[in-house]
């Protein structure tokens, strides 16, 4: 796979008291991904930004809310998450460079 692809896959890490649990519990971290993303590349993008060996991965599209403000009425932007599992002893750690 081209290395500048898989740089592109991964938008950012979704922090929220929910992936904070899974994180905990199941080693599953979650990331909003590029709308076009396949499972094999998140696998291969995550692999290589943080050198950790992926055991799995779960994709969820949720798609955006319809808002209203007043009389003006909008759309949310559609999503796509990747859960994944890291394999047994791999562990990713956001705050390291802070």
């Amino acid at each position: 796979m081209n290395k500048e692809r898989l740089m592109q896959i991964l938008l950012s890490p979704v922090v929220s008291e929910k992936s904070t649990i899974a994180a905990d519990a199941h080693r599953q971290y979650v990331f909003a991904v590029a709308p076009d993303a396949t499972k094999p590349e998140i696998r291969k993008a995550v692999e290589m930004m943080f050198n950790v060996k992926v055991d799995r991965v779960q994709v969820v599209n949720s798609k955006g809310k319809t808002k209203q403000f007043g009389r003006l009425s909008g759309r949310r932007k559609d999503e796509r998450k990747a859960y994944v599992r890291l394999a047994e002893g791999s562990d990713i750690d956001f705050g390291a460079g802070a």
